[in-house]
């Protein structure tokens, strides 16, 4: 499913933003990507779209990069290749395509055990401190994964080189119960400061990336500089909003969750823990996003009915922003099972007992189904999707009157 609109975002607290900021020749286009775990193997086969639907080199043609959890995993790759957006996506390609879960956290016997006796023994933490536990799950392989990764010293180059306006990436404060969006662009572009929402400047590196996808209980929190951070999705009240305030025109969301409704069902049994964590969840990483496309619709229709002159004479400016939303034609949830023998058998054990290893769908088995068979499922669905909305995304691109590769 996607959705193509054009929406409007009004930014009532703030005087440096002036409509004068935003002119220039061409249209400034962002990629915002949303969380999930393994669900963001999904984003991958949509940006590989996007390569075929251009089918030439050249640098990020959306010079402004935003992601969330996984998703900033996502597109801090893109911005240190900004210089080959081909490239970029073909490394991304290349991992997401060939994961295993123990290259993201440590499923063998060891690590279990040991995590598992940390929290049997939590009522002992306060007398014995170095033993608490910090999450059910060691996500150590993937520092090590990253480090081995991902060059950061190439993102401000590509900067002062001039092909990316702005990256960022956003975490969760556990102590001051905001969410910051730590950014690193061009020096014009100014930090921001909403309700429970912080833009500050930043030079990305390592620890940003793991705040960031620090899944609530499932990976441990990581400490930036005043506090500690975890997932950015959580409290993450307008996922749009950060690329706006990066000075984006045009916004692309690829989403892991299936924005359509699926009919009303029935459930007798009571629901399993699994079942609990996963909806949870579920409700931190998508609930954001549906909120802030809403909040934009009613702001769309404000400007049709009223006017913009009439609002900016009030002291409100608006100013219109594309927005072009893909996501899932699928549930992913269902996908994971199709593929959950995949995961390593202990790993299997431990979840069984909680109800997310059920037969025909699982929220939480999908985040934590890092392997290949349903990465590159995702990876196909994701390009098939994109495919199906090549018209629009080339029409977002500005590429519709250019002569592009015949259709797949």
């Amino acid at each position: 499913m996607s959705m193509d609109r054009s929406f409007n975002m009004i930014s009532p607290h703030s005087t440096s933003q002036s409509a004068d900021q935003y002119d220039h020749a061409e249209p400034r286009r962002a990629l915002v990507l949303t969380g999930g775990g393994a669900r963001a193997a999904y984003q991958v086969g949509v940006l590989k779209a996007i390569v075929d639907l251009r089918g030439t080199e050249g640098p990020t043609p959306m010079p402004i990069l935003c992601g969330v959890s996984a998703g900033g995993i996502n597109a801090a790759v893109l911005a240190v290749l900004a210089r080959d957006f081909r490239a970029g996506v073909e490394s991304m390609e290349t991992i997401w395509g060939n994961f295993r879960a123990h290259q993201v956290y440590r499923a063998d016997a060891g690590a279990l055990l040991s995590s598992a006796l940390r929290w049997s023994l939590y009522p002992l933490a306060a007398r014995f401190p170095r033993f608490r536990p910090l999450a059910v799950l060691d996500n150590a392989p993937l520092r090590q994964l990253l480090t081995r990764t991902l060059d950061f010293s190439a993102l401000e180059e590509a900067i002062a080189d001039g092909h990316l306006r702005a990256a960022s990436v956003s975490a969760f404060g556990y102590a001051s119960g905001e969410s910051l969006t730590f950014y690193q662009g061009v020096g014009e572009i100014e930090p921001w400061r909403r309700a429970k929402r912080v833009g500050i400047p930043a030079q990305l590196g390592i620890d940003h990336l793991m705040a960031t996808s620090a899944i609530p209980f499932v990976f441990p929190a990581v400490r930036l500089d005043r506090e500690y951070f975890g997932d950015g999705s959580m409290r993450h009240l307008s996922p749009i909003s950060p690329a706006i305030h990066l000075g984006a025109d045009r916004v692309l969301v690829i989403s892991s969750w299936k924005l359509q409704e699926d009919p009303w069902e029935r459930g007798e049994a009571y629901p399993s823990p699994g079942q609990v964590a996963g909806h949870a969840l579920s409700s931190i990483f998508l609930d954001g996003l549906t909120v802030d496309l809403e909040r934009m619709e009613r702001i769309n229709a404000t400007l049709r009915a009223t006017g913009r002159q009439t609002l900016r004479s009030g002291g409100v400016e608006l100013r219109p922003i594309q927005a072009l939303v893909i996501a899932p034609s699928e549930d992913l949830a269902a996908v994971a099972v199709r593929y959950r023998r995949e995961l390593p058998r202990l790993m299997r054990a431990a979840l069984y007992p909680l109800g997310a290893m059920h037969p025909e769908r699982s929220e939480l088995l999908s985040y934590l189904l890092f392997e290949a068979g349903f990465t590159r499922e995702l990876i196909r669905l994701g390009y098939r999707d994109a495919m199906d909305r090549r018209q629009a995304l080339r029409g977002f691109m500005g590429w519709a009157n250019e002569d592009l590769p015949d259709d797949r």
